[in-house]
């Protein structure tokens, strides 16, 4: 009996997907559930006359595999994945892989390399993105370990994943132990804040504008053409044009309270223990939190009177392109935080990450795909050791050119009640980034006051540290 290319634990739909794909692409996949009947209900529906094997137990499909068996984990992150591979792991032999493609949090992906490569067992954590379509159809993938295996799963990777361009694949090999899954990490921490800042300019063209779900889809619309092409407002154009069986727009009926998986706050907690100022991502995570609290929201909401909404019709046009360019300049902000949290990563555990390669990578199959990540990827070509994404030329003088109509869509927003915590957040960042003497030397004097921690002085060297008996 042939054995087959590699297997698959874990059939939710994103396993599925993946295994069809992998198939389409001429290879040979071994599948395994931990709940039988989706296995034989697989192979009997989706997976019907294809070249796809079901095994009924771990030891079967270790059995199904050709050497070294490549075993791919879709299960849930955390425990799940440590009792596979306690289970795996007896029936594997020297050089065997195995790859994660869960969300699992990067270190526990650094964990297991270190652990399986002692026992001469290669571990790769791929980040996989795109969801259940790029799932089928080709996905962004990012895989980090133990890089000795990454020469037997390369060409599966590279032919399931994205095409780009002149069909470049939207996969690299990332970098040692967790990188693959950091990476993917804050690709999910800047989704929070595009899908966030997509809702705030939302919000304000139907709070402030008095526009209706119709009339904002075709804003987004326009902007598909525009540098804010994307995917995230590719969906919002159609979702805001999509109506429910009345003939109404669905989304006014979709209750507002937003879920989340966690990697946003592994994003934000990341960012605390980098000390890397994250607050546009932050913001983004505490707003699906407030959103929640839409019984404490409602109950509020009789209790403070609403601001009366002040707009002038005539300003209309001109005030979304204002939008626009608040919500590119607050884009450029986002990315900016999540490659300097990469970058304090990379210092730290000496990954050596290609950001020009992790923009590529991510311009097709995944969420934040988007036209904007070409200039990302020519950025970092021109100076792969960028402090700051917003110091390359092109995104400065975006910044430059959009600033008034960031705080004008600010301003407005805020006297007129109207809760935009991500873009302020992206604003504030900026103003704090360019300012060449913050008010920390007060900071410093109160910490000194109250616990002697002493400051540094602008006119002596750094590094020398001085106390003061204030009292």
């Amino acid at each position: 009996m042939k054995k087959a290319d590699i297997g698959l634990i874990g059939l939710a739909v994103m396993g599925e997907n993946l295994v069809l794909n992998m198939e389409s692409k001429g290879y040979s996949v071994a599948v395994f559930n931990r709940t039988l009947e989706k296995v034989d209900k697989f192979i009997q529906g989706r997976a019907y006359g294809k070249n796809i094997i079901a095994t009924h137990s771990l030891k079967e499909l270790t059995d199904t595999l050709s050497k070294p068996r490549k075993i791919m984990l879709m299960v849930k992150a955390g425990r799940a994945v440590d009792a596979i591979i306690k289970k795996l792991l007896p029936l594997l032999d020297e050089g065997d892989i195995i790859i994660d493609g869960g969300n699992s949090f990067y270190q526990d992906t650094r964990r297991r390399t270190f652990d399986l490569t002692e026992k001469k067992i290669h571990f790769i954590g791929a980040g996989v993105s795109g969801g259940e379509e790029g799932a089928l159809h080709g996905p962004s993938i990012m895989p980090g370990g133990n890089h000795e295996a990454w020469k037997f799963v390369e060409s599966v990777f590279k032919s399931i994943s994205a095409k780009v361009d002149n069909d470049t694949p939207c996969c690299e090999w990332i970098g040692p132990d967790g990188a693959g899954h950091f990476v993917k990490m804050v690709h999910n921490g800047i989704e929070y804040g595009d899908m966030q800042l997509i809702c705030e300019i939302y919000f304000i063209m139907k709070k402030l504008l008095k526009m209706s779900s119709m009339e904002i889809s075709k804003v987004f619309e326009g902007w598909r053409s525009s540098e804010l092409n994307s995917y995230l407002i590719d969906i919002t154009a159609e979702i805001l044009a999509f109506n429910d069986k009345d003939g109404k727009p669905l989304v006014e009926k979709i209750k507002d309270t937003a879920g989340q998986k966690g990697t946003g706050k592994w994003t934000a907690l990341s960012a605390l223990d980098f000390g890397v100022p994250l607050n546009l991502i932050t913001e983004a995570v505490f707003a699906r939190f407030i959103s929640s609290l839409k019984c404490e929201r409602v109950n509020a909401s009789g209790v403070f009177p609403e601001m009366a909404m002040n707009f002038n019709a005539h300003e209309k046009k001109e005030f979304i392109e204002s939008l626009k360019n608040a919500l590119f300049a607050s884009k450029i902000v986002s990315y900016a935080q999540g490659f300097a949290l990469m970058r304090a990563a990379d210092e730290k555990y000496s990954w050596n990450l290609n950001y020009g390669d992790i923009a590529l990578i991510w311009r097709g199959g995944c969420i934040i795909r988007s036209v904007f990540l070409n200039n990302i990827k020519e950025a970092f070509e021109k100076k792969q050791n960028l402090k700051n994404l917003m110091l390359d030329d092109y995104f400065k003088n975006k910044l430059i050119s959009s600033e008034r109509d960031w705080r004008t869509v600010i301003s407005k927003s805020v006297l007129n009640g109207i809760p935009v915590p991500a873009l302020s957040a992206a604003l504030s960042y900026f103003d704090a980034y360019k300012t060449d003497y913050l008010p920390a030397n007060l900071l410093q004097a109160q910490r000194d006051y109250f616990g002697a921690h002493s400051y540094e002085r602008l006119d002596r060297p750094d590094g020398e540290f001085f106390h003061t008996e204030w009292i």
